[in-house]
């Protein structure tokens, strides 16, 4: 057995009106990273800067970063961060404004650098020489706020790089549950999912370990009881809070357990339909769940804790009472067309196999695998077993 390593942010601030810590800060200057005008409009932005200059700190803001964020953002935040010198960066928005900041960080602190320098994993140079950073997510979802990831996109090429460097996990994540209950209902249910995804998946993935087993179920549990009561009542304090939290807790399981096929397949059918990584999730979940029982004894486990018959089950009732379809086929958010699924099946499996989620699945996936896997949560049948 190797050595393992854990990592989590230093500080986590969580519960009502955790922002107001930003009001505590010591520094000169801060660089506020969002995304389009959803924290702007319900106030979050304004409160953010107002918070910080309390602290006198004074602040800039860096937005418009899109759901996809681009080499070009990250390079273009990096210079406005290199013109006004903060020595702290705080992202607040979905995941995406999280990851691009994290980026944007690195080439601030080494404007030096090519992109093309850190994609290899473990190849960023050490952060903190300049700013530290603070991460405030608006979704309960990706769970950026405690990973080591960040997603950037190459749109010239069409490649979505995944980076991950233990340098990037922030120095403190702050979860305060009112911002995301301005949550539109089918994002709400999405991340949602995305978390449950996230805990079942490093529960589950063959680099568990005691250290990560608990944060998964416990998110699991979270998910399972706070989830539809956050779909269906959006402004319940309460389940938000026990949904940022779940979020939280199944960032700081998989950052360090890894995740499994739920993710590849997601990433590969997102990439060639566009369907939204969290709704793929929820899709894919219930048939990757058949598939690995095969393998492994973990999901009976958190059967007997549950007290429930069949997990895969939960996760079907879940997704049917938040309005989540049981297929790719009767997905109404994006066109999944019959004729260009069969066309880029082959390729899309075999990418999927690629992927390096891949590696910590349980049991000896095959591209013919995740293929079947592929068939079935397009039609809605059932796994094959080997």
């Amino acid at each position: 057995m190797g050595v393992n390593s854990f990592s989590i942010p230093r500080q986590i601030f969580y519960g009502e009106n955790a922002l107001s810590e930003l009001g505590n800060l010591k520094g000169k200057k801060a660089a506020i990273v969002t995304g389009g005008h959803s924290m702007k409009k319900f106030g979050f932005l304004d409160k953010a800067v107002e918070l910080l200059k309390n602290a006198s700190i004074e602040s800039i803001i860096i937005d418009g970063v899109e759901p996809n964020p681009s080499v070009n953002t990250v390079l273009s935040g990096a210079k406005k961060m290199e013109e006004f010198n903060p020595d702290w960066i705080v992202a607040i928005g979905g995941g995406s404004a999280l990851d691009a900041a994290k980026v944007m960080w690195c080439f601030y602190e080494h404007p030096s650098l090519k992109f093309e320098d850190i994609i290899a994993v473990g190849s960023m140079p050490a952060l903190r020489n300049k700013a530290k950073f603070i991460a405030i997510p608006s979704t309960s979802g990706t769970a950026s706020e405690i990973t080591a990831f960040s997603v950037i996109t190459d749109p010239e090429n069409h490649i979505k790089y995944p980076l991950v460097s233990g340098e990037m996990v922030p120095d403190i994540a702050i979860l305060d549950p009112e911002i995301p209950s301005k949550m539109p209902a089918h994002i709400t249910a999405n991340t949602g999912m995305d978390v449950m995804c996230h805990a079942l998946e490093a529960l589950v993935s063959i680099a568990r370990t005691n250290l990560t087993e608990p944060y998964a179920v416990r998110a699991i549990e979270l998910v399972k009881e706070n989830l539809p009561v956050a779909y269906a009542e959006p402004n319940n304090l309460k389940a938000r809070e026990n949904m940022h939290e779940a979020s939280c807790l199944a960032g700081m399981a998989f950052t360090n357990a890894s995740l499994g096929l739920v993710h590849s397949l997601a990433h590969k059918i997102g990439g060639e339909f566009g369907v939204t990584h969290g709704l793929a999730n929820a899709i894919l979940l219930p048939y990757v769940i058949a598939y690995n029982k095969q393998f492994t004894d973990r999901y009976t486990y958190i059967e007997a804790l549950l007290g429930v018959e069949d997990i895969a089950e939960v996760v079907r009732e879940l997704n049917k009472s938040m309005n989540i379809p049981t297929c790719f086929k009767d997905c109404k958010e994006v066109d999944f067309n019959e004729a260009k699924f069969k066309e880029v099946i082959d390729r899309m499996s075999k990418n999927a196999f690629g992927d390096p989620c891949t590696l910590t699945n349980p049991g000896d996936p095959c591209v013919a695998d995740v293929k079947m896997i592929y068939t079935a949560a397009y039609y809605g049948t059932d796994i094959v077993k080997r």
